[in-house]
């Protein structure tokens, strides 16, 4: 019970964490598409970190660090893509954030509602992972993967606050948005952590399954994303530093 308490707030921790970081949306519009892309490479960049260390190695060294663990890992990656690929198909949303994109089926949803559903699918594998992370039974490694989500949930709210603004809504609803479809992530904290503290055998491969969900975020939206306004070489160094930086706290806190 405990480690579902502490993944729960966990990933509340996480998902205010979006909030906080729409908060300069109070005080400018005025952000160039520069700082935000090497904001969001440093996001992309601690998302991959988090992934590596705090996902995959673990879910190889829980199932036992054999060949049979490498492809449970494997087969977890993949149903995680999988599963964010046939979301992303199937349920309809749209991207402000990614030159107003819609996907998924066509609706008769209004483009807020629209913009939450998108956002929510990227939230929700941080939030599953979290969960998890805490589910191993390794408070360390949570803690850990915790604090990274949070960090690269700051310019990603910022990103979500401006986004809205351009679509004419005001400072406070455009905040209030970034802020919500940060907690959808307790959602998938609760998910993760529940699963793991309820069947242990399965945490190797629904750390994996978390991971690769994430992987494909990363991949599909956010590296695409800071590659679109000329400022691709320094979104990659802020991707490096992102890394970087996850790496040194997995170390030190994991």
């Amino acid at each position: 019970m405990s480690n579902i308490i502490l993944g729960t707030l966990a990933s509340v921790f996480t998902g205010l964490a979006t909030g906080i970081g729409a908060i300069p949306i109070f005080f400018t519009r005025k952000v160039s598409h520069k700082y935000l892309d090497a904001m969001l490479g440093f996001a992309a960049g601690v998302m991959l970190a988090a992934t590596c260390f705090s996902l995959i190695i673990p879910s190889i060294n829980y199932g036992g660090g054999n060949i049979k663990a490498v492809l449970i890992t494997a087969a977890g990656i993949l149903s995680g893509g999988i599963m964010l690929d046939l979301i992303d198909k199937y349920a309809p949303h749209e991207h402000y954030l990614f030159n107003n994109k819609s996907e998924g089926k066509t609706s008769n949803l209004t483009k807020v509602w629209l913009f939450i559903i998108a956002i929510t699918i990227h939230n929700f594998p941080e939030g599953l992972a979290v969960g998890v992370g805490f589910g191993g039974n390794n408070i360390n490694d949570g803690i850990s993967l915790a604090v990274g989500i949070a960090l690269q949930n700051m310019p990603e709210g910022l990103a979500v606050g401006l986004a809205l603004l351009r679509e004419n809504y005001s400072t406070k609803k455009a905040f209030l948005i970034a802020l919500l479809t940060g907690l959808v992530e307790p959602i998938g904290g609760i998910i993760g952590v529940s699963l793991v503290s309820v069947a242990k055998p399965i945490l190797p491969f629904i750390l994996a399954l978390a991971a690769g969900a994430m992987l494909f975020v990363i991949s599909d939206e956010i590296i695409p994303e800071t590659h679109e306004h000329g400022f691709e070489r320094i979104a990659t160094y802020g991707l490096l530093i992102g890394f970087i930086i996850m790496m040194i706290m997995d170390v030190t806190l994991g």
